[in-house]
């Protein structure tokens, strides 16, 4: 059977992922920091649910250490904090997005690749955000580790050429998870004010595209997939509804 890893798992994008992964037949092991949840989740899909913290090598080493082989990796923990303009911006915040974005992208990275590599077929999958590609005020903090988690992403597609390992960046637009929640630091009302007047993405959506993706024929590589809601149209604005 084929072994997924799949790396937030334990909410939102990263727990529909590891659910549509595993109704696809791999066997999905989950890392998170909540290990509660992630055990519940792996229990209810026949996977494996482990502590993560992808900013943390000593966790990352000890999580890789569990996971004999690795046909698939999806480098989904992320996030922002803040949405303050550049004058106002506090270096803590921008740390912890560039510690979790790109930072625990190399770390799975680097930690899974010789497993992926020695796999007879194999795939890489970051969850990035438009946000890397399209920046908006008070974004900048996140924007720039998007960017910076793009490019990691594009470079290791050109490293991995003669390998069989594919690559593939998703670069979601406005889903509905813990996204905002984290963002607001749990301000519940100032999340939900974003998803006002647009049907946002869900997390199930996403799921699904990463499943297509980790899918296709081997010789198959998806470079760059976005996804937006109907109704958004860039990575803040959306249309008046009629």
């Amino acid at each position: 059977m084929r072994t997924a890893v799949v790396t937030g798992a334990s909410s939102g994008i990263g727990e529909a992922c590891v659910r549509a992964l595993a109704a696809d037949g791999w066997f999905v092991v989950g890392g998170a920091r909540r290990l509660d949840r992630v055990e519940t989740l792996a229990g209810e899909v026949g996977g494996l649910g482990l502590p993560l913290d992808v900013t943390d090598p000593d966790s990352v080493a000890a999580f890789c250490a569990q996971v004999p082989a690795c046909d698939l990796l999806v480098n989904n923990a992320g996030g922002a904090k803040g949405l303050r303009p550049i004058a106002e911006a506090q270096d803590s915040e921008w740390r912890w997005m560039f510690e979790t974005n790109v930072m625990g992208t190399l770390n799975m990275t680097r930690a899974l690749l010789p497993k992926l590599i020695a796999a007879p077929a194999a795939s890489v999958i970051n969850i990035v955000s438009i946000a890397g590609h399209y920046p908006y005020p008070g974004g900048a903090g996140y924007n720039a580790a998007k960017f910076a988690q793009s490019a990691v992403t594009q470079v290791l597609r050109q490293e991995m050429a003669g390998e069989r390992v594919r690559v593939c960046e998703i670069d979601p637009g406005m889903a509905e998870t813990e996204f905002s929640l984290v963002r607001f630091a749990g301000d519940a009302a100032a999340a939900a004010r974003v998803y006002e007047g647009v049907e946002p993405l869900s997390a199930a959506d996403v799921a699904e595209a990463i499943r297509w993706v980790a899918a296709r024929p081997p010789h198959v590589n998806i470079d760059s997939l976005s996804i937006l809601a109907r109704e958004q149209l860039g990575p803040t604005k959306t249309p008046a509804r009629k």
